[in-house]
């Protein structure tokens, strides 16, 4: 998930009103990320990332993740009356990924992260989403085994990827 026109939004405002923004939706997005058993991985900029490792979230993890977008979604202020009070795209894919601690030479720091293709789909999937859009691989959907009615779908030519990636697109909706 990462925020839309961050940089806009930095060069309109004093730096440290700007800090608290990006505070507030840290602690929005960790809290969703959090409740539907997310391992967060990393707040970079103007992104939450989140895994749902089925060692960690269980056999459920792909329907979790997109419970997540839609309630990350939602807690930004999307689908409300008075509109987002921070505009934001999400990415959600299911795949295969490393997932552990990598290092730079020997006896550094370490950090836990995850890598591959299945991760750089989804940044890329987060990077492409609209304000107000979760974009839902067909992987992760058919993964979920959920109905969410009749979204719109759409082959996107991802950098990168020599293929195109199908994904469902789910959007707040007001109500």
């Amino acid at each position: 998930m990462d925020v839309r026109g961050s940089t806009t939004l930095a060069e309109g405002m004093r730096p440290t009103d700007f800090s608290q923004l990006m505070n507030r939706f840290y602690a929005v997005a960790t809290d969703v990320m959090v409740k539907t058993d997310a391992l967060i991985d990393k707040l970079v900029g103007d992104e939450v990332i989140g895994l749902y490792l089925p060692g960690w979230a269980g056999p459920n993890h792909a329907r979790l993740a997109v419970k997540a977008a839609r309630d990350l979604l939602h807690a930004t202020g999307h689908g409300t009356p008075h509109g987002p009070w921070l505009p934001v795209g999400v990415g959600v894919h299911t795949g295969i990924a490393f997932v552990g601690t990598v290092s730079g030479i020997e006896g550094t720091v370490t950090d836990l992260t995850a890598l591959g293709d299945a991760v750089n789909i989804a940044a890329r999937l987060a990077s492409t989403a609209g304000p107000g859009e979760a974009l839902i691989s067909h992987a992760t959907y058919a993964a979920a085994g959920v109905d969410l009615g009749d979204l719109e779908q759409r082959q996107l030519e991802l950098k990168g990827k020599s293929q195109p990636i199908g994904v469902h697109v789910l959007r707040a909706l007001v109500g």
